[in-house]
């Protein structure tokens, strides 16, 4: 499931992390998904602001691994591995 920030509300989008119906964040414009908890995701710009799912949605749309929170897969991206 992916879910496009701008297109839900406040409450909803409460409901679906209490569920964990999404567990990766994802910026729209500079094609990075990272984890919910990540402070660099957490100051993207609510428009920017796309979740996701799995990785593989993320990683089937293009997305890299943030630098960040995920340093082991932003390696292996950079490296080419994936």
């Amino acid at each position: 499931m992916i879910l496009y920030h701008k297109g839900v509300s406040d409450q909803a989008l409460f409901v679906f992390l209490k569920n964990k119906r999404i567990k990766w964040v994802g910026n729209q414009n500079l094609k990075i998904y990272g984890k919910l908890n990540c402070k660099t995701g957490k100051r993207m710009k609510r428009e920017n602001r796309i979740f996701f799912t799995t990785e593989i949605e993320a990683t089937e749309l293009g997305y890299r691994p943030c630098g960040h929170c995920m340093r082991v897969g932003y390696k292996r991206w950079k490296n080419g591995l994936v």
